[in-house]
């Protein structure tokens, strides 16, 4: 081979390497569609899907573990999926009940079904501790929660809580479980350690998913049926601010940097909401509202803090914003009624 032969195969490699390499670091998006019984696989580079994984009936919420490994999702077991009434819809139940519930999880590098874990009846949202080594499920038809051992696969405690727990996240130093409890009104605080309850804050109207700034310092509820977001102070456990934003706010996502707040407006399905309230936390200020899509429903933000990924549940699609300019730059095609979103890390 020739010099010049070596040195094109060496650039042609060079630039595999280099492709690969961003592939690699962009990751993947998992997208859990309800009505499709589907996740959708988006590549996080390209925003295009690359696979859709059956998961059973009303895939509601997904989770990507911390080393990015597996994604768990929530749904009602296999077989076709019955009617039910779709999304939140402002109403105080969201969904019907199912007779069982699941948690599967999704191998990320092969995008395949690796294990399935029976939990409580309707199973909403599932979150993983820091470590990964648990997964706390959210059972709405029987208002507890199961701790999974990711590692056995098998559920290890059963939490009870208030009326139609539904959303759930945990602290940034894994110790507690925030809970949205959407018909108590509350935001049940469970202590990981102790797999306990040990505190119920008043919300307000609809609580339906709870997040955390990445330091610690701030919590947040969606009020569903006030269109608004009640601040929390973690150390105090008491409602410090409301920020009204757009209808039927649904999911909240902080930022990495802790200084902003993305709040997804679901709206109805008579009345959709197809907006992203931007908020700002030093003066807990909506200061921006940004165009999705239809139900704008589940929102999750890559690790750098470049892009937000908004499922938008009435249109069948994703919707990709650049936080950094707060524009939307593009809308992906997913399955059947998008709900829950992750990133890999």
């Amino acid at each position: 081979m020739t010099l010049r032969a070596r040195c094109c195969v060496l650039m042609a490699v060079h630039a595999w390497l280099l492709a690969w390499t961003a592939n690699a670091m962009a990751g993947k998006v998992y997208v859990a569609n309800e009505d499709g019984g589907t996740v959708s696989v988006l590549d996080a580079s390209s925003f295009k899907t690359v696979a859709a994984v059956p998961v059973g009936r009303l895939p509601h919420n997904v989770q990507v573990a911390p080393d990015g490994g597996l994604a768990w999702v929530t749904n009602n077991g296999d077989g076709d999926a019955p009617g039910h009434a779709g999304g939140h819809g402002g109403s105080a139940t969201g969904h019907d009940a199912a007779p069982a519930g699941e948690v599967w999880a999704i191998d990320t590098a092969t995008d395949s079904v690796v294990a399935k874990v029976s939990v409580g009846l309707h199973p909403a949202h599932v979150v993983l501790t820091p470590d990964g080594r648990h997964a706390f499920v959210t059972n709405g038809g029987e208002d507890t929660v199961s701790v999974v051992d990711t590692s056995a696969r098998r559920v290890v405690g059963t939490i009870p809580v208030d009326k139609y727990p539904h959303g759930i996240r945990i602290s940034p130093d894994g110790a507690l479980a925030y809970v949205a409890n959407l018909k108590g009104g509350t935001v049940s605080v469970i202590d990981t350690a102790l797999r306990k309850e040990v505190a119920r804050i008043p919300a307000g109207k609809g609580p339906a998913q709870v997040g955390f700034t990445p330091d610690g310092r701030l919590a947040f509820v969606s009020l569903s049926q006030e269109d608004a977001v009640a601040v929390i102070d973690p150390a105090l456990r008491k409602v410090i601010a409301r920020v009204k934003v757009g209808p039927t706010p649904i999911q909240v996502h902080a930022t990495p940097d802790s200084r902003t707040l993305l709040v997804a407006n679901q709206g109805t399905r008579s009345k959709p909401g197809k907006t992203v309230s931007i908020i700002e936390l030093d003066r807990f200020k909506v200061a921006k509202t940004v165009e999705t899509g239809l139900g704008a429903h589940g929102v999750a933000i890559d690790a750098a803090g470049r892009y937000a990924y908004v499922t938008n549940t009435y249109a069948d699609s994703v919707s990709v914003l650049d936080l950094k300019d707060g524009k939307r730059i593009a809308n992906v095609r997913v399955g059947k009624a998008p709900n829950g979103i992750s990133v890999t890390p």
